[in-house]
């Protein structure tokens, strides 16, 4: 890795963003050159808005969940030779400004991963139900995962190469998250939390996970562990 010109990939997996992806995509574009954005399997005109962007666009035929695609988009930076990846949420909830201070332990070598922490930094916006669930899930994360974060379910991440390179996601919906955090202990990866800023809006909401979801995430995880 060439620390003065580093190739930082940003990985967003998109389904049925048309509303906000264009927007996203342009302002992440404005300072990082290779966006990867993995159109899983939209019925709507996702990819479309994309025409002309910039961007490297993936498809999945069909929607195989966030986890499926971001596996999908990291195996794709790695092929071209990426030298960080970075995670990158689609509803405009993420601030681009935040890469940068993602991704400035893993060039000065201080680390392998980085996990944005909307707890660390801001959460503008953030019904109380939600922040109870997130703050439900990290409890769940301490005591299962032996993880000890203050954000556990952030989209907003960044791995060195190598560390991208051992990150098999199987779980392809949003227990993700948890799978990745798993992967990262069982790993050694060195990590830092970064405090980022998350946005809320009506719409981020409403695409977000219901207490409901959650809960089936959570019995998921266990599930899989029993087995």
């Amino acid at each position: 890795m060439t620390r003065d010109n580093p190739k930082i990939f940003v990985v967003i997996a998109a389904y049925n963003e048309s509303r906000t992806i264009r927007s996203v995509t342009d302002k992440v574009l404005a300072n990082y050159s290779d966006v990867v954005v993995v159109d899983d399997g939209s019925s709507d005109d996702t990819a479309a808005r994309l025409a002309g962007s910039g961007a490297h666009v993936l498809h999945h035929c069909i929607n195989r969940g966030q986890g499926a695609a971001l596996q999908t988009g990291i195996c794709f930076a790695l092929s071209e030779q990426a030298d960080i990846v970075v995670t990158f949420d689609a509803d405009g909830q993420h601030d681009q400004h935040d890469i940068e201070a993602l991704v400035r332990p893993i060039l000065d070598g201080e680390c392998d991963v980085t996990l944005g922490s909307r707890f660390l930094g801001n959460a503008h916006n953030i019904p109380l139900s939600r922040k109870l669930m997130l703050k439900a899930g990290v409890l769940f994360t301490r005591i299962f995962s032996r993880v000890k974060v203050s954000d556990s379910h952030n989209g907003l991440r960044a791995f060195s190469s190598r560390a991208a390179a051992s990150i098999q996601v199987t779980m392809d919906r949003m227990a993700h998250a948890s799978e990745i955090l798993d992967q990262i202990r069982i790993a050694g990866w060195s990590f830092r939390e970064i405090p980022v800023d998350i946005y809320y809006s009506e719409y981020s909401l409403a695409k977000g996970q219901s207490s409901w979801n959650a809960i089936k995430i959570g019995l998921q995880i266990l599930l899989r562990r029993a087995l």
